[in-house]
């Protein structure tokens, strides 16, 4: 009987001559550097399906090219000095016109609009290339060369959403003095602090008739290695062609097209990958308030109404589903989650700290658990049936391990009761009160603490439901009358249901790839509705699932929520 020869060999035999080791080489060290953790010789051996002398000669001869490093500890092999001696001399001769080109072209083409290339240069924004299109209906002012205000374009807006707040702020007050060019221009200190932290969580900045009448424009910030801002690519045309949708479409393109110029993104809670659909959506589901949010979070039934909010394009949602009817109150500044207050009215978690909320927006700060000035937002919250008020919070970057967990009493007095959190999303309470529910996106996971009710303490934090590459995201969550945990899936289609001791009860299969938050409502409590999100999501993905941003009922068949305490404050 013949016997198979190595892949190896075959892998020779078709090779060009001569080049049989360096290729090897290379597809090792795609292997280290693709791996999550270090890897063992053997693992490495088995993936690269090399027989062990031949790959410990290669893994041999990287180490001592110092491409490769040997942990004797533990046995395993990570990327060595000699890759961050090469990154620094590519960032040194790094020549940002020229490996934008590409981009630039692409960009045009896919949007049929002019695509630009920007830098920031003293104290204004300098347009050094573009491309642009046959359509000429309106011809735009600025050419390359030309120069902008910073807070007054796309472009500049998305710079400075990228550097360090003092150097924002020292910059801010030698130009917002200035004219500003478009009769939206933005013309206060605070105003535009609250702008970039929405471009900051977004990931693309817009200018709409900010720097020209007639003009809107999106833009995405291409960063270096430090995550500082080496110039910015933005798609730029006359309104009536790029209006607000077409530019959030758009937003997804840009970003990318940032990231492939340099190598680098800004970290961020939200991804651009969409897991497939699935084949059908589940029996039960149906849409309760058609909509277009950019990102949806934070039902609450309250009063016979569904409340939620649109965090990136700022609003809170007051719904009727019985009759889709949505009343929109628009607000100021980012918020993520509502909370019923005892006193009447709710509370939610803004920007700026947990302020009071009725028909006329945002009111008085209750309670600030974050800093002025620091690059943080809160996220998801719900009360404990004391009263307290828990939420999370999350650097607007998404930098991992910078948000926490924060308990906020009834006199508003704050505490971190678990810090090191890298994207705090859903909290949810067991009906016995002994246990906290948390999901953290950053890490694929849910956690459960031990809840003391009459303390407000947390212990023994442990994992509950970790997901794999392609499950979805956990994001927000409810826990329902059985003691039994909801959870929205990010990019995985659908919300699932998962008992107390973790295992997977059911799912359900939604039509769009963002659900975001669940919570129970109806006259029984007995309807689960789904917030969703349409940000960054492309043009051809919305297509397939145009119902993104609305919010859908699932009647569930059984199990029931609970109501949702208030706030004491």
């Amino acid at each position: 009987m013949a016997r198979s020869r190595p892949a190896e060999v075959e892998e020779e035999a078709a090779s060009v001559p001569g080049t049989q080791a360096l290729t090897r080489g290379i597809a090792l060290l795609g292997l280290v550097a693709d791996a999550p953790a270090p890897l063992r010789f053997a693992e490495i051996a088995d993936r690269a399906g090399l027989a062990r002398p031949t790959a410990h000669r290669i893994l041999a001869a990287l180490v001592e090219a110092r491409l490769l490093r040997h942990e004797p500890a533990t046995q395993t092999y990570a990327l060595g000095a000699r890759f961050l001696e090469m990154a620094h001399r590519v960032w040194d001769g790094f020549d940002l016109r020229a490996t934008a080109a590409p981009e630039l072209e692409r960009l045009a083409r896919l949007a049929g609009e002019t695509a630009r290339l920007a830098v920031l240069d003293g104290d204004g924004v300098l347009y050094v290339d573009q491309r642009d299109t046959e359509q000429e209906a309106v011809r735009l002012v600025n050419r390359v060369g030309a120069r902008a205000l910073p807070h007054a374009s796309a472009c500049g807006k998305a710079m400075l959403a990228q550097l360090p707040a003092a150097e924002r702020r020292v910059l801010m007050e030698r130009l917002m003095p200035l004219a500003a060019p478009g009769p939206r221009s933005i013309t206060d200190q605070p105003a535009l602090e609250r702008e970039l932290a929405l471009v900051a969580a977004r990931g693309y900045a817009l200018s709409l008739e900010e720097a020209a009448a007639g003009v809107n424009a999106v833009a995405a910030a291409v960063l270096d290695r430090r995550a500082r801002p080496l110039g910015t690519i933005c798609l730029v045309g006359p309104a009536f062609r790029l209006g607000e949708a077409r530019l959030h479409a758009l937003g997804r393109e840009v970003m990318e097209a940032a990231r492939r110029i340099s190598g680098n993104a800004a970290q961020s809670a939200m991804t651009l990958t969409v897991a497939p659909r699935p084949a059908s959506v589940s029996e039960g589901v149906r849409l309760a308030v058609r909509a277009e949010a950019l990102l949806g979070e934070g039902p609450l039934w309250h009063e016979g109404r569904l409340h939620w909010v649109d965090i990136l394009a700022p609003a809170v949602h007051v719904s009727d589903p019985a009759t889709g009817e949505d009343a929109v109150i628009p607000v100021e500044e980012l918020v993520a989650a509502l909370a019923p207050r005892q006193g009447g009215g709710l509370v939610a978690a803004a920007r700026s700290g947990l302020r009071l909320l009725d028909a006329a927006g945002l009111g008085r700060v209750v309670a600030a658990p974050i800093a002025e000035g620091a690059s943080l937002r809160l996220n998801d919250g719900k009360c404990d049936r004391a009263g307290r008020f828990w939420v999370g919070s999350l650097a607007l970057d998404s930098t991992p391990d910078a948000g926490a967990l924060h308990r906020i009493d009834a006199a508003g007095q704050v505490r971190v009761m678990q810090a090191g959190l890298h994207v705090a999303n859903g909290i949810g309470f067991s009906p016995d009160d002994a246990r906290l529910y948390l999901a953290d996106s950053g890490r694929r996971r849910i956690d459960v603490f031990d809840f003391d009710l009459a303390a407000g303490t947390v212990a023994n934090r442990r994992p509950f439901v970790a997901f794999a590459e392609g499950e979805g995201v956990p994001d927000g969550l409810t826990v329902d009358a059985e003691g039994c945990v909801w959870v929205a899936l990010w990019d995985g289609w659908r919300v699932a249901r998962y008992r107390p001791d973790g295992t997977l009860d059911r799912a359900v299969n939604l039509p769009v790839p963002r659900p975001t938050s669940c919570a129970f409502g109806g006259p029984d409590l007995a309807t689960l509705f789904v917030t969703s999100a349409r940000v960054r999501l492309s043009a051809a993905e919305l297509a397939e699932a145009p119902l993104s941003g609305s919010v859908f009922a699932i009647e569930i068949g059984g199990p029931r929520g609970l109501p949702e305490p208030s706030f004491n404050g």
